[in-house]
């Protein structure tokens, strides 16, 4: 019980924890939402929001690249920070521009991923990852 309450932790449970934020998050966001939007690229490549102006095409072309490609070196460990910035850019357009304005339910997964993101982007990939094996 005193363990539990510990404020301390180990170095193994850290690394463990960063690989699961890593498989989960990187692996959710490219197989629920990048795998989607490449399915059914020709669909919504003329529907798919434009918050900057370069076309619709290009904005579904540069998320399904942050989405399914930046995820895959994420869950890989491999580049992790420069992917998870990559992925934090993405969502805070997503959540700050292309939602601004409607309910707090709209926002709720983007909101999720970005903290996910985000703690990825600040903690690092940990041991368990290409990077670390690597000695990043």
């Amino acid at each position: 019980m005193k363990k539990f309450l510990s404020t301390n932790y180990s170095e193994n449970a850290f690394n463990i924890a960063t690989l699961l934020l890593r498989l989960v998050f990187g692996g959710l966001i490219c197989i629920v939402h990048g795998l989607q939007k490449l399915s059914h690229f020709q669909s919504q490549e003329v529907i798919f929001p434009d918050p900057f102006h370069i076309g619709h095409r290009w904005s579904l072309v540069l998320v399904v690249f942050a989405e399914i490609f930046c995820a895959i070196l994420l869950v890989l460990g491999l580049f992790t920070r420069l992917a998870a910035l990559i992925l934090v850019v993405e969502l805070s357009i997503v959540v700050f521009l292309v939602h601004k304005g409607q309910p707090i339910a709209v926002h709720e997964m983007g909101i999720i991923y970005l903290g996910a993101f985000f703690s990825i982007l600040l903690v690092g990939p940990g041991k368990m990852s290409v990077d670390g094996a690597m000695g990043k």
